[in-house]
Protein backbone atom coordinates (compact mmCIF):
# COMPACT_ATOMS: atom_id res chain seq x y z
CA UNK A 1 0.00 0.00 0.00
CA UNK A 2 1.04 3.60 -0.57
CA UNK A 3 0.97 4.34 3.16
CA UNK A 4 3.65 1.66 3.78
CA UNK A 5 6.08 3.57 1.60
CA UNK A 6 6.05 6.56 3.98
CA UNK A 7 9.17 6.48 6.11
CA UNK A 8 8.70 6.21 9.86
CA UNK A 9 10.36 9.60 10.60
CA UNK A 10 8.24 11.34 7.95
CA UNK A 11 5.09 9.74 9.38
CA UNK A 12 5.95 10.90 12.92
CA UNK A 13 6.62 14.35 11.58
CA UNK A 14 3.26 14.46 9.86
CA UNK A 15 1.56 13.13 12.98
CA UNK A 16 3.20 15.76 15.16
CA UNK A 17 2.05 18.53 12.87
CA UNK A 18 -1.49 17.18 12.85
CA UNK A 19 -1.59 16.84 16.62
CA UNK A 20 -0.28 20.36 17.01
CA UNK A 21 -3.30 21.75 15.21
CA UNK A 22 -5.43 20.39 18.04
CA UNK A 23 -3.06 21.60 20.75
CA UNK A 24 -2.74 25.20 19.61
CA UNK A 25 -5.61 27.61 20.38
CA UNK A 26 -5.19 29.18 16.93
CA UNK A 27 -4.68 27.90 13.35
CA UNK A 28 -1.25 26.39 12.70
CA UNK A 29 -0.82 28.66 9.67
CA UNK A 30 -1.05 31.66 12.01
CA UNK A 31 1.64 30.13 14.22
CA UNK A 32 3.95 29.54 11.27
CA UNK A 33 3.27 33.03 9.88
CA UNK A 34 3.99 34.56 13.27
CA UNK A 35 7.33 32.71 13.47
CA UNK A 36 8.25 33.91 9.99
CA UNK A 37 7.20 37.45 10.82
CA UNK A 38 9.27 37.46 14.02
CA UNK A 39 12.30 36.24 12.11
CA UNK A 40 11.74 38.89 9.45
CA UNK A 41 11.30 41.57 12.13
CA UNK A 42 14.57 40.56 13.79
CA UNK A 43 16.48 40.63 10.51
CA UNK A 44 15.00 44.02 9.50
CA UNK A 45 15.74 45.44 12.94
CA UNK A 46 19.37 44.39 12.62
CA UNK A 47 19.54 45.92 9.14
CA UNK A 48 18.05 49.15 10.47
CA UNK A 49 20.52 49.30 13.35
CA UNK A 50 23.41 48.85 10.94
CA UNK A 51 22.05 51.45 8.54
CA UNK A 52 21.59 55.02 9.73
CA UNK A 53 21.13 56.70 6.30
CA UNK A 54 17.90 56.44 4.35
CA UNK A 55 16.24 57.75 1.23
CA UNK A 56 13.28 58.80 3.36
CA UNK A 57 12.43 59.04 7.03
CA UNK A 58 8.75 58.91 7.95
CA UNK A 59 7.90 60.24 11.40
CA UNK A 60 4.66 58.60 12.48
CA UNK A 61 3.68 55.00 11.76
CA UNK A 62 -0.10 55.08 11.79
CA UNK A 63 -2.35 55.17 8.70
CA UNK A 64 -0.76 58.06 6.79
CA UNK A 65 2.79 56.99 7.66
CA UNK A 66 2.20 53.35 6.74
CA UNK A 67 0.56 54.35 3.48
CA UNK A 68 3.55 56.53 2.56
CA UNK A 69 5.89 53.70 3.55
CA UNK A 70 4.07 51.25 1.28
CA UNK A 71 4.39 53.56 -1.72
CA UNK A 72 8.11 54.01 -1.02
CA UNK A 73 8.69 50.32 -0.31
CA UNK A 74 7.11 49.38 -3.61
CA UNK A 75 9.50 51.82 -5.25
CA UNK A 76 12.46 50.13 -3.52
CA UNK A 77 13.38 53.20 -1.49
CA UNK A 78 15.33 52.66 1.74
CA UNK A 79 12.79 53.99 4.18
CA UNK A 80 12.70 54.30 7.96
CA UNK A 81 9.44 54.68 9.91
CA UNK A 82 9.82 56.14 13.40
CA UNK A 83 6.79 55.60 15.63
CA UNK A 84 6.10 55.56 19.37
CA UNK A 85 3.03 53.32 19.13
CA UNK A 86 0.53 55.83 20.53
CA UNK A 87 -1.99 56.81 17.82
CA UNK A 88 -4.50 59.51 18.71
CA UNK A 89 -7.49 57.23 18.06
CA UNK A 90 -6.32 54.34 20.26
CA UNK A 91 -9.41 54.76 22.50
CA UNK A 92 -11.88 54.63 19.60
CA UNK A 93 -13.67 51.24 19.53
CA UNK A 94 -14.36 51.05 15.78
CA UNK A 95 -13.37 52.83 12.58
CA UNK A 96 -15.99 53.61 9.93
CA UNK A 97 -16.42 55.13 6.48
CA UNK A 98 -13.31 53.36 5.16
CA UNK A 99 -14.05 50.97 2.31
CA UNK A 100 -13.18 47.28 3.06
CA UNK A 101 -12.40 48.12 6.72
CA UNK A 102 -15.74 49.52 7.92
CA UNK A 103 -16.32 48.52 11.55
CA UNK A 104 -12.81 47.26 12.24
CA UNK A 105 -10.94 48.53 15.27
CA UNK A 106 -8.26 51.15 14.59
CA UNK A 107 -5.65 48.76 15.97
CA UNK A 108 -6.70 45.96 13.60
CA UNK A 109 -6.40 48.26 10.59
CA UNK A 110 -3.01 49.59 11.66
CA UNK A 111 -1.69 46.12 12.52
CA UNK A 112 -2.71 44.69 9.16
CA UNK A 113 -1.24 47.72 7.42
CA UNK A 114 2.09 47.28 9.17
CA UNK A 115 2.21 43.55 8.38
CA UNK A 116 1.68 44.34 4.71
CA UNK A 117 4.30 47.11 4.66
CA UNK A 118 6.81 44.82 6.38
CA UNK A 119 6.78 42.57 3.31
CA UNK A 120 8.84 45.20 1.49
CA UNK A 121 12.50 44.64 2.46
CA UNK A 122 13.63 48.26 2.03
CA UNK A 123 11.26 49.52 4.75
CA UNK A 124 12.46 49.43 8.38
CA UNK A 125 10.80 50.43 11.63
CA UNK A 126 12.19 52.08 14.73
CA UNK A 127 10.14 52.27 17.91
CA UNK A 128 10.82 55.63 19.47
CA UNK A 129 9.92 59.31 19.61
CA UNK A 130 11.50 61.83 17.24
CA UNK A 131 12.63 64.84 19.24
CA UNK A 132 14.86 66.98 17.00
CA UNK A 133 15.25 67.63 13.30
CA UNK A 134 17.95 69.51 11.42
CA UNK A 135 18.83 70.30 7.82
CA UNK A 136 22.13 68.82 6.63
CA UNK A 137 24.10 68.86 3.37
CA UNK A 138 22.78 65.38 2.54
CA UNK A 139 19.19 66.05 3.56
CA UNK A 140 17.88 65.88 7.10
CA UNK A 141 18.93 64.52 10.47
CA UNK A 142 16.46 63.20 13.04
CA UNK A 143 17.34 62.54 16.68
CA UNK A 144 15.10 60.35 18.83
CA UNK A 145 14.38 60.53 22.54
CA UNK A 146 16.83 57.66 23.16
CA UNK A 147 19.63 59.52 21.37
CA UNK A 148 19.55 57.60 18.08
CA UNK A 149 20.42 59.72 15.07
CA UNK A 150 19.15 58.93 11.57
CA UNK A 151 19.80 60.73 8.28
CA UNK A 152 17.39 60.87 5.36
CA UNK A 153 17.36 62.58 1.99
CA UNK A 154 13.67 63.41 2.48
CA UNK A 155 11.25 63.69 5.39
CA UNK A 156 7.59 62.80 5.77
CA UNK A 157 5.68 64.04 8.81
CA UNK A 158 2.71 61.78 9.54
CA UNK A 159 2.56 62.79 13.18
CA UNK A 160 -1.13 63.53 13.64
CA UNK A 161 -2.44 66.01 16.18
CA UNK A 162 -2.97 66.05 19.95
CA UNK A 163 -6.52 66.86 21.09
CA UNK A 164 -6.67 69.25 24.05
CA UNK A 165 -9.23 67.93 26.51
CA UNK A 166 -11.39 70.47 28.35
CA UNK A 167 -11.39 70.50 32.13
CA UNK A 168 -14.64 68.56 32.38
CA UNK A 169 -14.83 65.44 34.52
CA UNK A 170 -15.47 62.32 32.41
CA UNK A 171 -14.88 64.04 29.06
CA UNK A 172 -11.53 62.40 28.25
CA UNK A 173 -12.82 58.95 29.18
CA UNK A 174 -15.61 59.29 26.60
CA UNK A 175 -13.54 60.91 23.83
CA UNK A 176 -13.67 58.85 20.64
CA UNK A 177 -16.33 56.53 22.09
CA UNK A 178 -19.49 58.54 22.72
CA UNK A 179 -18.05 62.06 22.84
CA UNK A 180 -17.08 62.35 19.21
CA UNK A 181 -15.78 64.79 16.61
CA UNK A 182 -17.01 63.59 13.21
CA UNK A 183 -20.49 62.70 11.91
CA UNK A 184 -18.96 60.73 9.03
CA UNK A 185 -16.78 58.61 11.31
CA UNK A 186 -19.27 58.00 14.13
CA UNK A 187 -22.64 59.57 13.31
CA UNK A 188 -24.43 56.58 11.81
CA UNK A 189 -23.96 54.57 15.01
CA UNK A 190 -25.79 57.32 16.96
CA UNK A 191 -28.49 58.05 14.40
CA UNK A 192 -31.94 58.97 15.74
CA UNK A 193 -30.58 59.15 19.30
CA UNK A 194 -30.56 61.98 21.82
CA UNK A 195 -27.54 64.01 20.77
CA UNK A 196 -25.75 67.20 21.79
CA UNK A 197 -23.14 69.41 20.15
CA UNK A 198 -20.64 71.16 22.41
CA UNK A 199 -19.59 74.10 20.25
CA UNK A 200 -20.39 77.73 19.56
CA UNK A 201 -20.50 80.29 16.76
CA UNK A 202 -19.79 79.57 13.11
CA UNK A 203 -18.06 76.28 13.84
CA UNK A 204 -21.14 75.04 15.63
CA UNK A 205 -23.48 76.21 12.89
CA UNK A 206 -21.38 74.41 10.29
CA UNK A 207 -21.78 71.15 12.24
CA UNK A 208 -25.44 71.47 13.18
CA UNK A 209 -27.00 70.58 9.77
CA UNK A 210 -24.69 67.54 9.43
CA UNK A 211 -25.68 66.23 12.85
CA UNK A 212 -29.37 67.15 12.47
CA UNK A 213 -29.45 65.03 9.33
CA UNK A 214 -28.69 62.02 11.54
CA UNK A 215 -30.75 62.96 14.59
CA UNK A 216 -33.37 65.67 15.06
CA UNK A 217 -33.11 65.24 18.85
CA UNK A 218 -30.31 67.77 18.94
CA UNK A 219 -29.26 70.24 21.62
CA UNK A 220 -26.46 72.80 21.25
CA UNK A 221 -24.29 73.34 24.33
CA UNK A 222 -22.39 76.60 23.93
CA UNK A 223 -20.49 76.61 27.27
CA UNK A 224 -21.36 80.27 27.78
CA UNK A 225 -23.17 82.98 25.86
CA UNK A 226 -24.30 81.71 22.46
CA UNK A 227 -22.69 83.40 19.48
CA UNK A 228 -25.35 83.06 16.77
CA UNK A 229 -26.96 85.62 14.51
CA UNK A 230 -30.70 86.23 14.67
CA UNK A 231 -31.14 84.38 11.39
CA UNK A 232 -29.25 81.38 12.73
CA UNK A 233 -31.27 81.41 15.93
CA UNK A 234 -34.51 81.43 13.93
CA UNK A 235 -33.38 78.43 11.89
CA UNK A 236 -32.53 76.51 15.05
CA UNK A 237 -35.83 77.43 16.68
CA UNK A 238 -37.79 76.34 13.60
CA UNK A 239 -36.21 72.88 13.91
CA UNK A 240 -36.65 72.64 17.68
CA UNK A 241 -32.89 72.71 18.26
CA UNK A 242 -32.46 73.98 21.80
CA UNK A 243 -29.52 76.18 22.82
CA UNK A 244 -28.20 75.75 26.37
CA UNK A 245 -25.63 78.31 27.49
CA UNK A 246 -24.88 76.77 30.89
CA UNK A 247 -21.40 75.43 31.60
CA UNK A 248 -20.85 71.65 31.69
CA UNK A 249 -18.94 70.37 34.73
CA UNK A 250 -19.39 66.59 34.49
CA UNK A 251 -19.96 64.06 31.73
CA UNK A 252 -21.76 61.07 33.23
CA UNK A 253 -20.78 57.78 31.62
CA UNK A 254 -20.32 54.04 31.96
CA UNK A 255 -16.93 52.93 30.60
CA UNK A 256 -16.89 55.76 28.08
CA UNK A 257 -20.54 55.54 27.06
CA UNK A 258 -22.21 58.83 27.90
CA UNK A 259 -25.44 58.94 29.90
CA UNK A 260 -25.73 62.68 30.17
CA UNK A 261 -24.09 65.88 31.34
CA UNK A 262 -24.33 67.84 34.58
CA UNK A 263 -24.21 71.62 34.41
CA UNK A 264 -22.60 74.01 36.88
CA UNK A 265 -25.99 74.81 38.41
CA UNK A 266 -26.59 71.11 39.13
CA UNK A 267 -29.16 70.48 36.41
CA UNK A 268 -28.79 67.50 34.08
CA UNK A 269 -29.34 66.64 30.44
CA UNK A 270 -29.69 63.01 29.35
CA UNK A 271 -27.75 62.10 26.22
CA UNK A 272 -26.72 59.13 24.08
CA UNK A 273 -23.94 60.97 22.25
CA UNK A 274 -22.21 64.32 22.22
CA UNK A 275 -20.17 65.92 19.45
CA UNK A 276 -17.47 68.32 20.53
CA UNK A 277 -15.28 70.79 18.70
CA UNK A 278 -12.13 71.03 20.83
CA UNK A 279 -8.73 72.63 20.17
CA UNK A 280 -5.61 70.71 19.20
CA UNK A 281 -1.86 71.08 18.97
CA UNK A 282 0.67 69.48 16.65
CA UNK A 283 2.29 66.37 18.14
CA UNK A 284 5.75 67.69 17.32
CA UNK A 285 7.36 71.07 16.71
CA UNK A 286 10.03 69.66 14.37
CA UNK A 287 8.23 70.86 11.19
CA UNK A 288 7.97 74.44 12.52
CA UNK A 289 11.59 74.37 13.67
CA UNK A 290 12.61 73.35 10.14
CA UNK A 291 10.65 76.32 8.78
CA UNK A 292 7.43 74.66 7.64
CA UNK A 293 4.59 77.13 7.29
CA UNK A 294 1.34 76.57 9.17
CA UNK A 295 -2.23 77.40 8.17
CA UNK A 296 -4.37 79.83 10.12
CA UNK A 297 -6.09 76.83 11.70
CA UNK A 298 -2.85 75.27 12.98
CA UNK A 299 -2.24 72.59 10.32
CA UNK A 300 1.00 72.10 8.38
CA UNK A 301 0.52 73.84 5.04
CA UNK A 302 0.92 71.51 2.05
CA UNK A 303 0.18 71.53 -1.67
CA UNK A 304 -1.80 68.92 -3.58
CA UNK A 305 1.21 66.57 -3.49
CA UNK A 306 1.58 66.93 0.30
CA UNK A 307 4.73 69.03 -0.11
CA UNK A 308 5.48 71.69 2.49
CA UNK A 309 7.23 74.97 1.68
CA UNK A 310 10.55 73.36 2.72
CA UNK A 311 12.09 71.37 -0.19
CA UNK A 312 12.23 67.66 0.61
CA UNK A 313 9.73 67.83 3.47
CA UNK A 314 6.22 66.35 3.18
CA UNK A 315 3.29 66.17 5.60
CA UNK A 316 0.21 63.96 5.47
CA UNK A 317 -2.71 62.88 7.60
CA UNK A 318 -4.39 64.71 10.46
CA UNK A 319 -1.48 67.15 10.91
CA UNK A 320 -2.13 68.67 7.48
CA UNK A 321 -5.90 68.63 6.96
CA UNK A 322 -9.23 69.47 8.56
CA UNK A 323 -10.73 66.35 6.95
CA UNK A 324 -9.86 64.00 9.77
CA UNK A 325 -10.46 60.36 8.88
CA UNK A 326 -8.61 57.09 8.39
CA UNK A 327 -9.52 56.98 4.71
CA UNK A 328 -8.17 60.47 4.09
CA UNK A 329 -4.98 59.74 6.03
CA UNK A 330 -4.32 56.69 3.86
CA UNK A 331 -4.97 58.71 0.71
CA UNK A 332 -2.65 61.53 1.71
CA UNK A 333 0.08 59.12 2.77
CA UNK A 334 -0.03 57.37 -0.60
CA UNK A 335 0.19 60.71 -2.42
CA UNK A 336 3.13 61.83 -0.26
CA UNK A 337 5.01 58.57 -0.84
CA UNK A 338 4.47 58.68 -4.59
CA UNK A 339 5.44 62.35 -4.86
CA UNK A 340 8.57 61.81 -2.77
CA UNK A 341 9.63 58.85 -4.88
CA UNK A 342 9.07 60.88 -8.03
CA UNK A 343 11.26 63.64 -6.67
CA UNK A 344 14.08 61.20 -5.88
CA UNK A 345 13.76 59.52 -9.28
CA UNK A 346 14.08 62.79 -11.19
CA UNK A 347 16.96 63.95 -9.01
CA UNK A 348 19.03 60.84 -9.75
CA UNK A 349 18.08 60.19 -13.38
Amino acid sequence: MEAKNIKRRRFIGLGSLTLSTFAFPFPIVDFLTTKATLASDSKKKNNMNNQQKFDAIIIGGSYAGLSAAMALGRSMRNTLVIDNGKPCNRQTPHSHNFLTQDGQTPKEIATLGKVQVEQYPTVSFHEGLAMKGAKTQEGFEITTQSGKVFTGKKLVFATGIADQMPDIEGFAECWGISVIHCPYCHGYEYRKQKTALMANGERAFHMIPLIYNLSNELTVLTQGKADFSEEQREKLKARNVEIIEKEITIVEHQKGHIGGVIFKDGTKLKLDAMYAAIPFTQHTDIPQNLGCEMTEFGYIEVDSFQKTNIPGVYACGDNATMMRSVANAVYQGSVAGAALNGELAHETF
